[in-house]
C-alpha cells in the first residue's frame, strides 16, 4: 500500500465527518477545529510569554501587574450587557434573513457604546489623580507615580479595543468565532515579540509592558473592523444612518440581565487576585496565576468547543429545531467527561511541569493545583449549560443565582483564605459555583420538554 493510499483512508472519514450533517452543525465542527489550531497556538505563546514577562519583571511586580488588569478588566463588562443583547439579537435577525435590522442592531450597539465608554474615561482621567494605587495593589509605596502612569497607558488603551471587540461579537454571533478569535492569536503574537524585544534592549519596566501588551490590540482589531466592514460585513457595516436609538430597548431588554450577570462573574471569579494581593501580598498572587494559566488550558479547550454554540442554540431554537439541541447537549455532556480525564493527568503531573516551565522562582504548592482542577471540572461543567440558556435567553434564574453567589464570594473567601490560605480562596469560589451545577441541568430538562413554568422559562 503506497502513501498515497494511506492518506486517502485516513483523510475519507476526517474529510465526512467535516462535511456531512447539518449546515449548523458542519459550521459548528469547522470552527471548532479551527479554533483549535488558533486557540492551541495562542496557548503556546501563552506559556512562553508568562515566563519570559516573569523574567522581564520580577514576581513581585508581575503579581502587582496581574492584580492590576484584573480590575481594569471589570470595566469590560460596563458595556451594560449590550454585547450580549447585540449576540442574540443579531443571530435571530440573519435567522429571519432580516440584514437591515441587523445592521440597526450594529449601528445603535457601536453608538451606545461608544457614548458610554466616552463617560467612563473622561470620569476616570478625572478621579485617577486623586488615587493611591499603591495602597490600593498593597505595592511599594514608592510605586505609586509609575503605576498612576501605566494605569492611565492601559485604561486609554483599553476604552479603545472596548469599542473596536465589538467586531469579534458580529463575527461570533454570525456563527464565525474563528475568525475571531484570529485576532487574539495576532495579537499575542505581536506582544509576545515587543516584549522578547524588551528583554534585550530595557530592564524590567511596568510602563513599557503595559504599552506593549495594550497597543496590539488596538492596531489587531482597528485593521481587522475595516477589512470586514469594507468587505464581507459590509451590509452590517455600522453607520450613523442605521442609529436607530429606539432598537436600544429589544438590546436592552436581554442585555440588562446579561450585564447583571456580568457584574456577579467579576465579583465570583475576578477578584481573587484582589483578595490574594490584600491577605497575602502581590508575590503570591504569581504562583495562583501560574497555576490558573497551566489549568486554564483546559478552560480554554472546553471554552473552544463551546463557543460556536451560543449563537447556533439562539439559531436552532428559533427555528425549534430540539431535536439538534438534545443531540447536541449530548455530545458536549460527553466531550465534558473527557475533559475531567484530561484535568487529572494534568494534576498528577503539576509538580514537573511547573518546575520545566518556570523553573524554581515560583513554587507552586499542591493543594493551590489540587483546588483549582475541581474549580475547572466544576466550571466547564457549568459552561454547558450557560451557552445553552443564553442562546435561548432564558436567563433570569441564572441573574438570580448569580447575584447570590455574587455576593457571599467575597466575605467567603476572606474567610477561608484566612483560615486555610491561598487554596481557600480558590475553594470558595468553587463551592459556590456548585449551585450553578444543580439547577442548570434541570432548567435545561424543562426547558426542552416544554415543562418550564416562571421563573424556569424566563
Amino acid at each position: 500500500m503506497n502513501f498515497q493510499n494511506l492518506v486517502l483512508i485516513f483523510s475519507k472519514p476526517i474529510n465526512t465527518f467535516f462535511t456531512q450533517g447539518d449546515s449548523r452543525s458542519i459550521k459548528a465542527k469547522r470552527n471548532i477545529l479551527i479554533l483549535s489550531i488558533v486557540k492551541g497556538l495562542s496557548i503556546l505563546m501563552s506559556l512562553v510569554m508568562l515566563p519570559l514577562t516573569l523574567h522581564y519583571i520580577n514576581p513581585t511586580r508581575y503579581g502587582i501587574w496581574l492584580t492590576l488588569t484584573s480590575i481594569i478588566g471589570w470595566f469590560s463588562f460596563f458595556d451594560i450587557g449590550f454585547g450580549n443583547g447585540l449576540r442574540n439579537k443579531f443571530a435571530e435577525s440573519v435567522a429571519n434573513g432580516d440584514d437591515e435590522k441587523a445592521r440597526i442592531y450594529v449601528s445603535t450597539t457601536y453608538a451606545i457604546l461608544s457614548i458610554i465608554i466616552a463617560i467612563i474615561l473622561v470620569s476616570f482621567l478625572l478621579i485617577n489623580p486623586l488615587l493611591d494605587w499603591s495602597k490600593m495593589l498593597n505595592a511599594p509605596s514608592d510605586m505609586n507615580k509609575e503605576l498612576s502612569s501605566l494605569v492611565v497607558i492601559v485604561f486609554v488603551f483599553f476604552c479603545v479595543t472596548f469599542i473596536l471587540r465589538l467586531i469579534n461579537t458580529v463575527l461570533t454571533a454570525n456563527q464565525q468565532p474563528a475568525k475571531a478569535s484570529i485576532f487574539d492569536l495576532v495579537s499575542n503574537l505581536i506582544s509576545l515579540s515587543l516584549i522578547f524585544v524588551l528583554t534585550k534592549t530595557t530592564s524590567g519596566n511596568l510602563i513599557y509592558l503595559g504599552t506593549v501588551f495594550s497597543i496590539a490590540p488596538v492596531l489587531v482589531l482597528g485593521l481587522s473592523s475595516i477589512w470586514f466592514y469594507s468587505n464581507q460585513y459590509k451590509k452590517y457595516a455600522p453607520s450613523f444612518k442605521y442609529v436607530k436609538f429606539r432598537y436600544a430597548r429589544d438590546l436592552m431588554t436581554l442585555g440588562l440581565k446579561f450585564f447583571i450577570i456580568q457584574i456577579a462573574a467579576i465579583l465570583l471569579y475576578q477578584t481573587n487576585n484582589i483578595i490574594i494581593a490584600q491577605l497575602y501580598g502581590p508575590e503570591q498572587v504569581t504562583p495562583f496565576h501560574v497555576s490558573y494559566r497551566y489549568f486554564g488550558i483546559i478552560t480554554m479547550a472546553s471554552g473552544i468547543i463551546m463557543l460556536p454554540f451560543w449563537s447556533a442554540f439562539t439559531e436552532a431554537w428559533t427555528k425549534k429545531d430540539l431535536t439538534w439541541i438534545k443531540n447536541t447537549m449530548k455530545k458536549l455532556r460527553s466531550i465534558w467527561s473527557l475533559l475531567i480525564i484530561a484535568v487529572i493527568i494534568m494534576l498528577v503531573f503539576s509538580d514537573f511541569i511547573f518546575k520545566q516551565w518556570i523553573g524554581d522562582e515560583v513554587k507552586v504548592p499542591i493543594r493551590i493545583s489540587i483546588v483549582m482542577a475541581v474549580y475547572v471540572i466544576i466550571n466547564t461543567w457549568n459552561a454547558i449549560y450557560s451557552y445553552f440558556l443564553n442562546g435561548v435567553g432564558k436567563i433570569k434564574l441564572q441573574l438570580y443565582a448569580g447575584i447570590f453567589a455574587a455576593l457571599l464570594n467575597i466575605p467567603f473567601a476572606i474567610l477561608l483564605g484566612k483560615y486555610l490560605g491561598i487554596h481557600g480562596i480558590i475553594m470558595a469560589t468553587s463551592i459556590l459555583a456548585l449551585g450553578s451545577a444543580i439547577w442548570s441541568p434541570i432548567q435545561y430538562k424543562k426547558i426542552i420538554e416544554g415543562r418550564a413554568k416562571g421563573i424556569w422559562n424566563k
